[in-house]
């Protein structure tokens, strides 16, 4: 048995001591499958994952999670972990499980070579420890690796156990675990928004619909992307940021988006006149103001900031791991930050949700306004006309 320490101060590791992460490594490098139980793992580490296992030849991976389907998963980390059991089981090369009977806390990788077991670790690290972020840097964790022959097969057998179908399922096959939402902090900070409590949010998701808009996102097929011809949406509206820029030294900011309704939706009673603002409350929290513009009142934005609305809404994708925010849309070739179908329908939810809730609320010079309910999720409980917003 070899101990495995964390490289933290004051307790550096020696010169004769090995960390977690470079024995990982060192293993990894060694084998031609791997098998994984641990309680939690993060965003960053699963890609890690992929990356070593691609790195080092891996033909074989099972990763194992426990404590998800009773506590329920980070979204981002869900999105990450789907994609990559797809491509694994595609690859026919490994598949991600569930650990659904109990709630499962070990923490054990075990390394093959010619279809048999030769180390082992066991001990505090879960996943995430292959990976140091913010979150773990200051985090000490202590792990063992073992090469005696039958503590490595007892290891193997237990993780075997693990892949039972009375034990656990491939994450693509569970439907009822809880996924937990990433908070959007595309929005922190951001002038003329605030933030309310979930008890606001609350309030005014259960008011009763004066009036409600369903109104479904139009994107381009993931294939469409490169498509420039006006009907795939790669130069307007939620992708107008790609569009050409308004000056030629300065691309258009990722986070542009323009919220256009047809005129089957801004001719209906009760939908907002044009230039008269409104509060919006979010369905994660976020309190802004809010209008309608340009010709025949089409446009729906946040006053005072054109880029409000695609913090709010790009930001819920990025905040999900389905897309990155791009840094200068010209020079994103690969065209990686659009907004398509496939990470709509992998996000759950191809509509926002817009329903005024009865309710007003005192504007900084005593003016009263409405309050609108906006939601983006996949379940919203409304049953609003149907009309598109491109």
């Amino acid at each position: 048995m070899k101990l495995l320490y964390s490289n933290i101060l004051p307790l550096e590791t020696l010169e004769d001591q090995s960390t977690f992460a470079d024995c990982f490594r060192d293993q990894t490098a060694k084998a031609d499958r791997i098998e994984i139980a641990v309680g939690y793992v993060s965003y960053a580490s699963l890609l890690e994952l992929e990356q070593l296992t691609k790195d080092n030849g891996i033909s074989t991976i099972c990763l194992n999670i426990g404590m998800y389907f009773i506590e329920g998963m980070p979204e981002r980390s869900y999105h990450i972990a789907m994609r990559l059991n797809q491509k694994w089981i595609g690859e026919t090369s490994g598949e991600i499980r569930i650990i659904k009977s109990f709630k499962y806390h070990g923490k054990l990788f075990c390394f093959y070579k010619d279809g048999k077991p030769f180390s082992a670790i066991i001990g505090s690290a879960n996943l995430g420890a292959i990976k140091l972020e913010a979150s773990n840097r200051r985090q000490y964790e202590i792990a063992a690796m073992t090469t005696d022959e039958t503590e490595v097969l007892e290891i193997a057998k237990h993780i075997d156990e693990l892949k039972a179908p009375n034990c656990s399922a491939n994450i693509a096959d569970i439907s009822d675990m809880p996924l937990i939402h990433e908070r959007n902090t595309a929005l922190s900070g951001i002038e003329l928004v605030t933030q309310v409590p979930q008890s606001n949010v609350d309030f005014y998701r259960q008011c009763k619909s004066y009036v409600s808009f369903r109104l479904p996102l139009k994107v381009p097929k993931y294939a469409e992307r490169h498509m420039d011809d006006g009907k795939h949406y790669t130069k307007s509206n939620i992708n107008v940021c790609y569009a050409a820029p308004r000056s030629k030294r300065k691309a258009r900011d990722w986070y542009e988006t323009q919220l256009t309704v047809g005129a089957e939706i801004y001719r209906m009673k009760g939908y907002p006149e044009k230039n008269k603002p409104f509060f919006v409350v979010t369905d994660d929290g976020y309190w802004f103001k809010a209008h309608t513009t340009s010709d025949n009142n089409k446009q729906f934005s946040a006053v005072g900031d054109e880029l409000i609305m695609g913090r709010w809404l790009k930001g819920r994708l990025a905040a999900a791991g389905l897309v990155s925010p791009i840094n200068n849309t010209q020079l994103d070739i690969e065209r990686s930050g659009i907004i398509t179908e496939e990470m709509l329908q992998e996000y759950g939810c191809s509509c926002l949700v817009f329903k005024k809730t009865g309710q007003t609320a005192l504007d900084k010079d005593g003016t009263t306004l409405d309050v609108w309910f906006l939601s983006f999720e996949a379940e919203t409980g409304e049953q609003g006309a149907d009309y598109a917003l491109s």
